[in-house]
């Protein structure tokens, strides 16, 4: 165990680590002066060298460090904590956030909190966003932090049944049982502020980042309040919450986004920031006045669950070796195309990821933006503000970028001047909404663009389309049925020695037989004789076919690689992509 230092924080607050470690009587001056050679030979923490050296051990590196920052250490295994301050944070909130409550003051809402790392700074402010307390951090070691989380929650973690029970009990939230919109602020302040609708919505946040959830929808009804989280791009309905506490949810997620409680009649947009097992999660949260109240949706936004790698996107081989070669051209428009929901911004932001260099300028506009990537200048287009994508790349081109991203092409102006970029030298990326690639040059003459500028800039078009991958923990093989083949247009002889997989559900994949997705691409690359084509205006299955017979794999016919190669389901494709006869 550490004793306590008989000296105070103020007075070892910033101070050099060596110079502290000095102070609390764990090196010497001469010690110091060696490991400051070290470093200067090869770098690195000074901390990680003291400990290479066995002057320390990390129990006593994080406690210097703790001193650094101005944090006190406390010592747990002497201390008792009362029950009605570790009642303050539940299980799952103190679990996945690594901390211990220890004193806690009505006045001002002030919790003391304990944890292990001085590095886990971002907890407090999450517990701010939260839960609305004023928090100040102490540090502790970490195996006794782990044993008091075991002593104190060592309980079954409650679930959202349970506070759904337990909000529908409570007195304070009673009395809006009938009042529908006759509410007045004060009586929604202290709704979106009570504990159980906090713990709630707590709880609904951090089980959905759990399940890999990408939005989260709080829907009012007249007869009743839905919630329900799409996962893999299917929504699944959660237990409902009593219609009554709609307004006091909508209200919690208006505070915790900084928005404005009182305007109920008016669209608002917001965003909340959290870190959930040291991974940061962005929240985008929307709110939409209906008829019987606001509905709420909130896009997930985690990082740890999204690949920004061209590696892990599901491409082939052939495909990846083909996208490489597209996105290091040096100018050049490469468009992304499909519908909402995609993967299309995702796939970008990985050739991006790619290209981000510290030699190269890469600026992007984007409605929203959905990730901050370090490196990468980023602008929201706003367009009640008139900052439109015409008007944000007209001031990119004075911003001497070498690659730019538009975040859709909508119209004809931000069609020219992304072209107008790609001849005066720069690399371009954009989106569209269309059902395959060939359709995409439809798509641009349709807005207006002249067929001697697609030629003359367009790289390549990318299609794409999500299939839910087969859960690997319930994975079987199957036979399919001559229906399902014939879906497929495959005969009996195609398929001999293939084997096929589903998934027969299991608590993994909350028994769907699905877990995660996978991109299914078509690359179009332009070559003479297909500029010649669009020269002369031919059809979108003239180009098909004739990007075909250069070694196009359809949507379609990607979706069947995956499936012989035990990914995803025979549905899964048919569900998503078109067969060369409805093409």
């Amino acid at each position: 165990m550490i004793e306590m230092a008989q000296f105070s924080i103020d007075e070892l607050r910033g101070r050099p680590l060596g110079r502290i470690l000095v102070k609390m009587g764990k090196v010497t001056r001469d010690q110091v002066h060696e490991a400051l050679e070290i470093q200067k030979e090869r770098g690195g923490p000074i901390g990680e060298i003291f400990i290479e050296m066995e002057l320390i051990d990390s129990t006593t590196q994080s406690l210097a460090l703790a001193y650094q920052a101005g944090m006190e250490f406390v010592d747990l295994t002497s201390t008792e904590i009362a029950d009605d301050v570790i009642a303050k944070l539940d299980a799952q909130i103190a679990t996945s956030y690594k901390v211990l409550p220890l004193e806690y003051e009505e006045d001002g809402n002030h919790l003391v909190i304990a944890m292990a790392s001085p590095d886990n700074f971002r907890a407090t402010d999450d517990l701010r966003t939260l839960m609305g307390f004023n928090v100040t951090a102490k540090i502790v070691q970490s195996d006794a932090l782990e044993a008091a989380l075991l002593k104190y929650y060592d309980v079954e973690p409650e679930s959202i049944s349970d506070l759904i029970n337990e909000v529908a009990g409570d007195e304070q939230l009673a009395i809006l049982e009938d009042r529908g919109e006759s509410i007045d602020l004060d009586t929604i302040k202290d709704m979106a502020d009570s504990n159980p609708v906090k713990r709630l919505v707590n709880m609904v946040l951090l089980e959905a980042i759990r399940n890999r959830a990408s939005d989260i929808h709080f829907e009012p009804f007249e007869e009743e309040f839905k919630m329900r989280y799409r996962i893999d791009g299917v929504l699944y309905e959660m237990l409902p919450p009593p219609k009554s506490i709609a307004v006091a949810i909508a209200s919690r997620i208006k505070v915790m986004s900084n928005l404005d409680i009182a305007e109920r009649r008016l669209p608002q947009d917001g965003r909340i920031e959290l870190v959930v097992n040291g991974n940061p999660v962005d929240l985008r949260v929307s709110v939409l006045p209906t008829m019987f109240g606001e509905s709420v949706v909130m896009r997930v936004l985690d990082r740890s669950n999204v690949s920004l790698d061209l590696e892990r996107l599901g491409l082939r081989e052939d495909d990846l070796r083909l996208l490489r070669v597209l996105i290091h051209r040096p100018h050049g428009i490469v468009v992304v195309t499909g519908p909402t929901g995609s993967g299309k911004t995702t796939s970008l932001y990985a050739a991006l990821n790619e290209l981000n260099d510290v030699k190269v300028k890469i600026l992007t506009s984007e409605d929203p933006v959905e990730y901050d990537i370090d490196g990468l200048v980023q602008c929201q287009i706003n367009e009640d503000a008139g900052l439109t994508f015409a008007r944000c790349l007209r001031s990119f081109l004075r911003q001497d970028p070498d690659i730019v991203l538009v975040g859709e092409m909508r119209d004809l102006e931000t069609a020219r001047i992304s072209v107008q970029a790609s001849l005066t030298g720069h690399l371009v990326f954009s989106t569209l909404h269309t059902n395959d690639a060939p359709s995409s040059i439809a798509r641009l003459l349709d807005l207006g663009l002249a067929p001697f500028l697609i030629t003359a800039t367009l790289e390549a078009i990318v299609a794409q389309r999500l299939v839910r991958t087969i859960c690997p923990h319930c994975k079987v093989e199957f036979a399919p049925t001559d229906e399902m083949l014939m879906e497929l247009n495959l005969s009996s002889e195609q398929i001999a020695g293939r084997v096929f997989y589903r998934g027969t559900g299991c608590d993994y994949c909350r028994n769907t037989g699905y877990s995660g997705r996978l991109a299914l691409y078509e690359i179009m690359t332009m070559d003479d004789e297909l500029r010649d084509m669009v020269i002369a205006r031919k059809s979108s299955n003239a180009l098909r076919e004739a990007a075909r017979k250069r070694g196009m794999r359809s949507l379609r016919e990607s979706g069947l690689l995956a499936i012989f190669d035990g990914r995803t389901t025979i549905e899964e494709v048919i569900a998503q992509t078109l067969s060369e006869d409805e093409e």
